[in-house]
């Protein structure tokens, strides 16, 4: 959500004075996009990686404030869980050798905070959803002790009216109710921002949209929850239903859910904006002192600082930014569909393939958002969560197809040519596509191999739950290594 803020309760004038803010917010945006100059010049990448932080059993440890408190280290900060931390990468061109210099600086940075987190007999992983976790460690006693989330969980139960529900069904199924949002805290994902122009924004949304179902089976790494095997990114009905604030009756009304994949293609970036405000009530009505039209009317750049908070609140897969950056404003999409790891190879890999892609697909001549009716888009990106790398899509002029083959055949070489117009290099490029290939042609990605390797254990007389901390502790050793996913051996 990008701001700290004070474990509080919000009065009926603030909310009111809220919304208010956010909406005239929204007209000053509005202006801006029609004359304003953005940032889009030498348009940057950026990543984050949330991480989960265990002991010496593989189960998850609650140190983030200490492990933090001695890194000291800006680009290090909490999330939602005390077993989380959250990376944030410092944008950069991905030209040139960008993507390796990107991979070079997250294992530095991933290695001197494990180093300070070994003093706290704490250890780092990154994996969609720690399978050692257990419905004790997601209470309330562990959520960060930062304010906010304290908040938003106050303000989504307050908003439900009634606990929350997790049922997912898939080899096994899981059903609990719980009193706040600490199981979300489960969800460490990896996102990647790509800065735009406001012409091309809708552009890249539109077409982030159209390949996350792609994105999610390649790389699927959540198919543990809670000792149960469930989807091949479990991560996404997790999500999707942990921070829900509607009751039963409201979601039979159609109201929108606030993890939200969307309803249409967008011609501009201010109908995502508009949308929250006309759909989703605000959560953290915290409003600033800045006047947006006249910071606009003197010359400034606005802050636009509520717009940003209630945006921050409504979780699309594929996000809208707005931000400041030397003191000019700039856009970004953020894609927040995949989770962290398996390895950090892994991860660049994931990237080369959604930067090329989206590149690739804005510059055709027909668009294929064009060719697919939205609803498609989304249950490609249900079933790829449910079914993983063996998941059928449906894609246009094909019909249905198996995810592999439709990489293999047509979306890796698009891939490529997109990476070449952003000036990869092309020793790079092959090296990371690659290993999206081979994962495509051994069929195995992070999601996979957990479930192979548990079932081997299983197999041969161990427990889930002694098999789920065996399989960690494999996990976490091949991690170290940096070796493609894909090259892990099973057993």
């Amino acid at each position: 959500m990008g701001k700290d803020v004070s474990l509080q309760t919000f009065s009926r004038q603030e909310r009111e004075h809220y919304r208010q803010k956010v909406r005239r917010c929204l007209d000053v945006f509005a202006l801006m996009l029609n004359d304003f100059s953005f940032d889009a010049d030498h348009p940057t990448t950026g990543l984050e990686i949330e991480l989960n932080l265990v002991d010496a059993e593989h189960l998850p440890t609650m140190v983030n404030e200490e492990v933090l408190r001695d890194l000291a280290d800006p680009q290090f900060q909490t999330e939602l869980g005390r077993f989380n931390l959250e990376l944030n990468v410092p944008p950069r061109l991905i030209s040139g050798d960008g993507l390796v210099q990107y991979e070079q600086q997250i294992i530095e940075s991933l290695r001197r905070a494990d180093a300070h987190a070994r003093k706290h007999d704490a250890a780092l992983l990154t994996i969609g959803i720690l399978p050692t976790l257990t419905t004790d460690h997601t209470v309330t006693e562990n959520l960060s002790v930062n304010g906010r989330y304290r908040s938003l969980n106050e303000e989504i139960l307050a908003a439900r009216g009634e606990q929350i529900g997790v049922d997912i069904r898939g080899a096994d199924r899981l059903r609990i109710r719980t009193d706040s949002i600490a199981p979300e805290a489960a969800c460490t994902s990896l996102q990647f921002h790509l800065q735009v122009s406001p012409a091309e924004f809708a552009a890249y949304w539109n077409a982030s949209q159209v390949i996350a179902g792609v994105q999610v089976a390649v790389g699927a790494n959540s198919p543990y929850l809670f000792g149960h095997q469930l989807w091949s990114e479990t991560r996404i009905a997790l999500f999707e239903q942990a921070t829900d604030t509607r009751p039963d009756e409201l979601k039979a009304q159609g109201v929108r859910p606030r993890v939200w994949f969307g309803e249409r293609w967008v011609t501009s970036i201010f109908d995502l904006f508009e949308e929250n405000v006309r759909y989703f009530p605000p959560l953290l009505p915290i409003a600033e002192e800045e006047d947006p039209l006249t910071v606009l009317r003197d010359g400034g750049v606005p802050r636009l600082g509520e717009l940003r908070l209630h945006n921050g609140t409504v979780y699309r897969w594929n996000r809208p930014v707005y931000d400041i950056m030397g003191g000019r404003p700039h856009l970004r999409v953020e894609n927040r569909v995949l989770p962290a790891g398996p390895t950090v190879v892994d991860m660049l890999a994931n990237g080369a393939l959604y930067f090329g892609l989206v590149r690739a697909l804005v510059e055709e001549d027909r668009p294929l958002w064009t060719q697919l009716p939205f609803s498609v888009a989304q249950d490609n990106f249900h079933a790829a969560a449910r079914r993983g790398i063996v998941a059928p899509v449906w894609w246009p002029r094909l019909g249905e197809i198996r995810v592999t083959d439709l990489v293999l055949e047509m979306l890796l070489p698009r891939a490529a040519e997109g990476l070449d117009r952003f000036g990869v290099d092309p020793a790079h490029r092959d090296r990371l596509l690659g290993i999206i290939e081979q994962r495509c042609v051994t069929g195995q990605n992070g999601s996979t191999w957990q479930v192979a390797t548990v079932r081997a254990l299983e197999a041969a007389g161990a427990t889930r739950p002694a098999a789920l901390r065996a399989m960690v502790g494999r996990y976490a050793e091949h991690q170290r290594t940096n070796e493609p996913v894909h090259t892990w051996p099973v057993g």
